[in-house]
C-alpha cells in the first residue's frame, strides 16, 4: 500500500509538472524572443527621425554611427536609388528581402547568419521607403531562456520530490497501523496476552485498533478467571490433602488406617484428573498478563507461614531469607502462590519427616531468583522431574500416581516472564529448585544461569549461619 501510493503520487505529480512547466517554458521562450525584437524595433526608430530630414550618405553614415547598434555594427540602411540601393552600415540582409519589404511597407522579421534581422520600412517626405535593417544575434533571441528552464526544471523535481516524499509519509501512516495491528494479532496468537496496538491512525484503523484490544482485554479475563480457577483448585484442595495424607501416614497400621490411605489416595487422584483436565481446556500461552504484578516477599512470607505449621508438627528445620524487603515482579499473586505451594508440597510429599528446607529470595538487578532447597534424597533425573504432565513413579520418593503437574506450573510461572526453571543439588545435600523470573522480559543467558547457580551456594553457606525462623502458624485455605 505504501509503494503504491507512491507510484500514484510520484506519477500525478509528474504529469501535472509536465502540464504547467512545457506550455510555461514555451511562453517565455517567446517572451525573450519579443523583448528582443522590440529591442530591435525601438533601435530601428532612432534613426528616423535622421532619414526625415535628409538621406545624405556622410550624414547617415555619422547617424548611423552614433547609435550604440549601428557603433557594433548591427544597424544599416537601405535607402533607394538610381540603379538599385544605397547600403549604410553592415548589411546582412539579402536585396531580395529588402526589396520585399519596401515594396510591401511592413516590417519583417528574416534568418541570417548568425541570429535575425529586422527589417523596418520607413516612408520619406518624397514618398520614397527607406529600410532600416537591425541585427539580433540568436543569443539575444533566447536570452534568459535555458536558465529559466533549469528553474522550471529544479521546481519540478522538486515538487515530485516533495510529494513522494508527502506521500511516503502518509503511506507509512497509514501502513505501520495496519502493520502493528498484524504484528499483535500474530502476538497474540502466539501466546503474549499483553499485546495492544496503539489507537492511532486513520479513523478506520483507530476503530480496528480499538476493537483489537477490546478483543484483546476479553480474552485475557477469560484466561484469567480459569487460571484463577485452576489456581484456587490448587489451593483449597491439593494443601489439604498434603496435609491430610501426612496424617494418614501417621495413623500406623490396621485396617481402617489402611482405608483411610486408601481413600485419600483416591481422593488425590480424582483431584489430579480435574485439575488435568482443567488445564487441558485453556490454551497454553507462555505470555504474562501486562501489569499483573505482586511482591514475592510478601507472598513467600505468607505462604511460608502457611507452612511452617506443618513443619513444626513433623520436626523439620525452616530457614527462610532475603524476604526482608520489597521485590517486585511481574506475576500475578495467586500464580506465585500456587507455584510456591507445588514446590513447599513436593518438600512435604517427597522427603521424609525431619527433613529440613529452605527458602532464599535474590535480586539480581533485571531478575528475581527464588531457590527451594531440602535436605532430602534428592533427585535422580530432573529432566524427567521437569517434563509436563508426566505420570508414573517418582524419581525421588517412589511414589506412584504423581500428575507431574506441580513443577510444570512452576516452569510455566518463570517462563511466562522471560525466565526458566532448573533443578540441581543443594548446599544441604538434596534438591534445588531455582526459579529465574525476568522482571522485563528477559531471558537468562548462559552466563546468568551460572551466576544463578554461585548466588545459590553463597545463600545455603550463609543459611547455616542463620538462626531458624518459624514464620507464622498459618490456616489452611
Amino acid at each position: 500500500m505504501r509503494w503504491a501510493l507512491v507510484k500514484v503520487c510520484l506519477a500525478v505529480t509528474a504529469m501535472v509538472v509536465i502540464a504547467f512547466a512545457v506550455p510555461l517554458g514555451l511562453v517565455i521562450r517567446e517572451l525573450a524572443s519579443d523583448r528582443a525584437f522590440s529591442d530591435a524595433e525601438r533601435q530601428a526608430a532612432m534613426i528616423a527621425p535622421t532619414l526625415s530630414i535628409t538621406t545624405d550618405r556622410e550624414e547617415l553614415t555619422r547617424a548611423v554611427l552614433s547609435t550604440e547598434p549601428g557603433d557594433r555594427g548591427r544597424l544599416a540602411v537601405h535607402v533607394p536609388a538610381e540603379g538599385g540601393s544605397l547600403n549604410i552600415g553592415t548589411r546582412r540582409a539579402t536585396p531580395k528581402d529588402v526589396a520585399t519589404v519596401r515594396k510591401a511597407g511592413r516590417a519583417s522579421i528574416t534568418e541570417v547568419t548568425g541570429g535575425f534581422a529586422l527589417l523596418q520600412p520607413t516612408a520619406l517626405g518624397t514618398g520614397d521607403i527607406v529600410v532600416v535593417e537591425v541585427f539580433v544575434p540568436e543569443g539575444e533571441v533566447s536570452h534568459g531562456v535555458a536558465t529559466a528552464w533549469l528553474m522550471l526544471a529544479g521546481v519540478g523535481v522538486a515538487l515530485i520530490v516533495g510529494s513522494v516524499a508527502v506521500a511516503d509519509r502518509l503511506g507509512v501512516r497509514m501502513v505501520q497501523p495496519a502493520q502493528r495491528l498484524a504484528g499483535a494479532a500474530q502476538d497474540l496468537g502466539e501466546g503474549r496476552l499483553g499485546t495492544r496496538v496503539p489507537e492511532e491512525g486513520p479513523t478506520e484503523l483507530r476503530s480496528a485498533a480499538v476493537a483489537f484490544n477490546s478483543m484483546a482485554d476479553q480474552v485475557v479475563q477469560l484466561l484469567a478467571n480459569e487460571r484463577e480457577l485452576a489456581a484456587d483448585l490448587s489451593h483449597r484442595l491439593r494443601t489439604p490433602l498434603t496435609v491430610l495424607r501426612l496424617n494418614a501416614a501417621s495413623l500406623g497400621e490396621g485396617p481402617a488406617a489402611e482405608q483411610t490411605r486408601a481413600a485419600v489416595q483416591q481422593l488425590e487422584h480424582e483431584v489430579d484428573t480435574i485439575i488435568r483436565t482443567a488445564r487441558e481446556q485453556r490454551p497454553q500461552s507462555p505470555g504474562g498478563q501486562t501489569g499483573a504484578g505482586c511482591d514475592a516477599s510478601e507472598v513467600i512470607r505468607e505462604r511460608m507461614g502457611f507452612w511452617s505449621a506443618l513443619a513444626e508438627d513433623e520436626g523439620r528445620e525452616v530457614r527462610l531469607a532475603g524476604v526482608d524487603r520489597t521485590v517486585r515482579i511481574p506475576v500475578a499473586r495467586p500464580e506465585l502462590a500456587a507455584a510456591l505451594d507445588a514446590l513447599l508440597g513436593n518438600v512435604f510429599r517427597h522427603t521424609p519427616e525431619g527433613t529440613a528446607f529452605s527458602v532464599d529470595v535474590h535480586h539480581s538487578g533485571d531478575a528475581v531468583i527464588v531457590l527451594v532447597s531440602d535436605a532430602g534424597p534428592g533427585i535422580s533425573d530432573p529432566k524427567a522431574a521437569l517434563a509436563r504432565g508426566t505420570s508414573g513413579r517418582d524419581a525421588a520418593s517412589g511414589s506412584v500416581g504423581s500428575t507431574g503437574l506441580g513443577l510444570d506450573i512452576v516452569r510455566r510461572v518463570a517462563e511466562s516472564t522471560g525466565g526458566d526453571l532448573r533443578i540441581g543439588r543443594s548446599v544441604l545435600g538434596g534438591t534445588e529448585v531455582r526459579i529465574w523470573i525476568g522482571l522485563y522480559g528477559s531471558r537468562p543467558e548462559r552466563g546468568r544461569r551460572g551466576h544463578g547457580r554461585r548466588v545459590g551456594r553463597r545463600a545455603g553457606w550463609q543459611r547455616r549461619k542463620e538462626p531458624r525462623t518459624t514464620t507464622g502458624s498459618g490456616a489452611q485455605h
